[in-house]
């Protein structure tokens, strides 16, 4: 049984200009000039430019008002109700229609580069079926990641290719001969060993190298090396060059053509905020990106004066006076939002420089002091989920280095004096002493625990382990060298 009743409730609301704001603090200086664009382009009482201030600056709203400044404007460009809006736009184009529209190259790909390889050899229509196949199956890393047996399929369902296992490993082999060196392989150790074959020519060393993948990769990649110096009886020395050669190799050899075109997108990083330091003095200045100059169109205000007028008395002017008032609401409240972006971000920024006075002025990671989003918005005031927008994507450029505002967020971490430290400065005590280690006996998890208790830092070995991890650094095993 339906029921209509009538209550009162409590709900909290963002209102349109909030979740506008919202949105452009996270959006980072190379988007937020897009953004903006976009909104010019959207709405025609928006223009970029620094505001000319006059008498009639805040008093476009009074309806009653007329001036006597005439623009040549028609507002029949924005509001034509009279058009049925199926006339505006067709959907019956003929697949046999031209395009006109021209695409815009993004460089010559990888799979181009082995297609055009392909050109160069002599094939029957069956085997250049088989290898275009192949083709479409190599990733960008260059690896033939699909089965032999799932081609096969592949080519009788989608092709109607009748073709062996046999045959189409045939055709592997033939694309494994294009360059570069190491594509078409289906495991790591086949692409070294694609690798080493064509660098043999008589050097031990290779034969050497191409022996261990050969025979013993899985010893290899565990770094068991007195195990390989006992089945091959080689000396240090021997071992030591094979190795060399080996690490010499492209794991991933379809990054070397891909570096080589303009297909690859290359991210810019433009810093949000720039510090600079003057005679001891630190200076923080908002990337002049931020802060674009926008105003409001004044032919747009001269319009809502008048059709204030006519409002009264024609149900057109009154229509257009709604459109016009609601493009320059809508312009005011874009030209806000981007100021109080200006004023967050700042504010933000400021908190964490005062915060991390001590890093700012010296540089020194073991310097940075524990902090979380609550510490900065406590300090500012402000939700932490509006400090984790302005800190996500953000950059600022310091005098050592262009950094992520995520960079000098950390957890805090107790010494054994009680003093309160960030998890920063342990990670960088672990890759000091990673780095100082005798690469023929590295430290294990445990030596490093052992270490940082000396001291003074009481952390498990499984934290230990993980802050290695977060380093990307591998474990001692892998780290071991000759």
């Amino acid at each position: 049984m339906l029921k209509q009743t009538l209550s009162h409730k409590l709900l909290q609301k963002l209102s349109p200009q909030q979740i506008q704001l919202m949105k452009l603090l996270q959006v980072p200086t190379m988007e937020l000039e897009a953004r903006i664009k976009e909104e010019i382009e959207e709405n025609p009482a928006l223009e970029e430019g620094a505001e000319e201030r006059d008498e009639y600056e805040d008093d476009y709203a009074d309806e009653g008002e007329v001036s006597e400044a005439q623009e040549d404007f028609d507002i029949n460009d924005y509001l034509d109700d009279d058009l049925p809006q199926y006339k505006t736009s067709v959907s019956n184009h003929s697949a046999d229609d031209d395009e006109k529209s021209v695409p815009i190259s993004g460089g010559t790909s990888f799979h181009d580069i082995l297609k055009s390889q392909l050109g160069l050899r002599k094939m029957t229509d069956k085997e250049r079926a088989i290898a275009d196949n192949i083709i479409g199956n190599i990733d960008d890393d260059g690896y033939l990641r699909r089965e032999i047996e799932a081609i096969v399929d592949d080519l009788a369902f989608t092709a109607n290719v009748m073709a062996t296992e046999e045959e189409v490993e045939d055709v592997l082999f033939l694309v494994q001969d294009f360059e570069p060196a190491g594509v078409g392989a289906r495991d790591l150790r086949e692409c070294l060993l694609l690798q080493l074959e064509r660098r043999h020519h008589g050097d031990i060393a290779i034969y050497t190298a191409k022996k261990i993948v050969e025979k013993s990769f899985e010893e290899f990649s565990k770094k068991h090396f007195d195990k390989i110096k006992s089945k091959f009886e080689i000396s240090d020395d021997d071992l030591k060059e094979a190795i060399e050669e080996i690490v010499k190799l492209n794991p991933k050899p379809g990054n070397s053509l891909k570096e080589s075109t303009n297909s690859k997108n290359i991210q810019q990083i433009i810093p949000d905020f720039i510090l600079t330091e003057d005679e001891g003095e630190l200076n923080l200045s908002l990337n002049s990106r931020n802060a674009p100059k926008l105003k409001v169109s004044k032919s747009y205000e001269t319009m809502l004066r008048n059709y204030a007028d006519g409002a009264k008395s024609s149900k057109s002017d009154k229509e257009a006076l709604t459109f016009v008032k609601q493009k320059l609401d809508s312009a005011k409240w874009f030209i806000d939002a981007i100021y109080q972006r200006q004023q967050t971000l700042m504010f933000t920024m400021k908190a964490i420089l005062e915060y991390q006075e001590e890093y700012f002025r010296t540089g020194d990671e073991t310097n940075l002091r524990p902090m979380i989003l609550k510490d900065i918005a406590d300090i500012v005031e402000m939700d932490i989920s509006t400090i984790s927008r302005v800190a996500n994507s953000k950059y600022i450029q310091t005098p050592y280095g262009i950094m992520s505002l995520k960079y000098f967020f950390s957890e805090s971490l107790s010494t054994s004096s009680g003093e309160e430290v960030s998890t920063r400065e342990v990670k960088k005590i672990l890759e000091d002493a990673i780095d100082a280690e005798e690469k023929r006996k590295p430290l294990t998890d445990q030596k490093l625990t052992d270490l940082l208790k000396e001291k003074g830092y009481n952390i498990a070995r499984r934290t230990v382990a993980k802050y290695r991890e977060q380093l990307n650094i591998p474990v001692a095993r892998l780290r071991k060298e000759l």
